[in-house]
């Protein structure tokens, strides 16, 4: 589905919470408390983020977690 671009801001955020949720996903993770808080925080930071004010379509959350999926996973590939 077509949607304007993500804000850089948004996009970053996003990307940031993908990070976290990752290395919170690791086994033996020290910094566990760390990782949970700053999860919460980057989660109301893209959720509340004002470019969702505007109707969107409803793909769009979905769409956002892909493109900075998909950003990873040609990093990976790429190495």
């Amino acid at each position: 589905m077509r949607h304007d671009p993500f804000p850089d801001d948004l996009v970053a955020a996003q990307r940031s919470w993908v990070q976290a949720y990752e290395a919170l996903a690791q086994p033996d993770v020290s910094r566990a408390t760390v990782l949970r808080r700053r999860l919460v925080q980057l989660s109301a930071d893209v959720y509340f983020h004002p470019y969702w004010a505007h109707p969107r379509p409803a793909t769009g959350r979905a769409d956002l977690l892909d493109l900075v999926r998909g950003e990873a996973h040609k990093r990976v590939g790429a190495a």
